[in-house]
């Protein structure tokens, strides 16, 4: 929307802007074809090789013990009042404590923060929280209720429900892009900012514009704009590709990381095998191409990116290119061993950054 009084641009820039436009949507289509020819391709290769096994889907009818691990915190709810959502999330630490909030990504739920509930619940109210669509969080049916906007605000709106009005905030992935965007729209809502494994949103978008191998490793964002299939194939063969994500040697936990358990692995598959309980998750990248490049880009507190190197769907060369974008102190570290899901990975020397950096800016401040 055009300020009142500013001037219109002249014909020749408005059919630039036209091009460029018209020529992003048929680049963001055109590879949603592609990935979608090439999925289908995977999808008769199985059915020829194994049809029996092609399409069995195990519901799970009960959590493993460990999501209900008292070591890792109590499972709560909140109920947004402008949304009317209610939200799930574990919380550790006693209340009145600083908050620390916790975003996980995708294909993930609060359970990636296992590791983090039970080392900074002595010193914070850590919350890990099931984001909009995933797990015990309620799914709106529609994907034009997962825009950014409202995601952005889920969690000024949850923020506020807890009783905080600041907190350390830390996401991962998807909840990586999230915590950005909060940080941006909402800077007095942030004491600390902890990113892992996502550059700032204005470096993602234009970088993978520009650089195809990037383009290809962020194809599954392509490859969701699809309705229905992209859920369908990830019931293919009792969930195959999610239990592949995490323990393949292309795309799961490095040889040197802490590697899931079979226990964990049925975390995963007990949330994710739920009747219609990969909608909500995709969903959250079916409007992702009509919310970005952002107009507002500075982020203005601390922040620490941490990343690791061996990461299968992001280019490490985004996590420098992201400190123009960050007008205070900013840490990188990279992890070389590490894989995509970091904080699962090496969970004790993620820890053990986050903590230094938490007490060097606590020092800082006091200096």
């Amino acid at each position: 929307m055009a300020r009142p009084g500013a001037t219109c641009p002249p014909p020749a820039r408005r059919g630039m802007v036209a091009a460029r436009a018209l020529l992003f949507w048929a680049l963001v289509y055109s590879y949603c074809g592609v990935c979608a020819c090439i999925a289908g391709l995977r999808l008769l290769w199985s059915i020829g090789r194994r049809p029996g096994e092609t399409f069995r889907w195990v519901v799970r009818e009960n959590p493993p013990a460990c999501l209900n691990d008292p070591s890792l915190g109590t499972h709560c709810y909140v109920r947004i009042k402008d949304s009317g959502l209610r939200f799930h999330y574990v919380a550790a630490g006693e209340r009145g404590k600083p908050l620390m909030l916790l975003l996980h990504g995708f294909p993930e739920f609060w359970y990636s923060w296992r590791h983090q509930l039970r080392e900074f619940k002595s010193e914070y109210r850590v919350v890990a929280l099931d984001l909009r669509g995933y797990g015990e969080t309620d799914a709106p049916s529609h994907k034009e209720y997962y825009k950014l906007d409202c995601l952005i605000a889920d969690i000024k709106d949850i923020l506020e429900s807890l009783g905080y009005n600041k907190c350390v905030l830390i996401g991962h992935d998807w909840g990586g892009m999230i915590a950005w965007l909060v940080a941006i729209c909402y800077p007095e809502m942030v004491t600390k900012l902890i990113v892992v494994n996502f550059p700032h949103p204005s470096v993602f978008t234009e970088y993978i514009l520009r650089h195809p191998s990037q383009l290809i490793k962020s194809g599954y964002y392509f490859f969701f704009q699809m309705p229905w299939f992209p859920e369908f194939m990830f019931t293919l063969n009792d969930f195959k590709v999610l239990k592949s994500l995490f323990t393949s040697q292309a795309t799961g936990i490095g040889r040197k990381g802490c590697r899931l358990t079979a226990e964990d692995i049925e975390a995963y598959l007990y949330v994710f095998s739920q009747p219609g309980a990969l909608t909500g998750p995709i969903n959250h990248y079916r409007t992702i191409f009509s919310c970005l490049p952002l107009q507002h880009h500075e982020v203005i507190m601390p922040t620490l990116l941490l990343w690791g190197e061996k990461d299968a769907f992001m280019e490490v060369e985004m996590a420098e290119i992201t400190r123009i974008y960050v007008k205070n102190h900013f840490r990188l570290t990279i992890l070389s061993e590490a894989s995509h899901w970091l904080q699962q990975d090496q969970p004790d020397i993620v820890n053990k950054l986050i903590w230094t950096f938490l007490k060097e800016e606590t020092k800082r401040k006091r200096e």
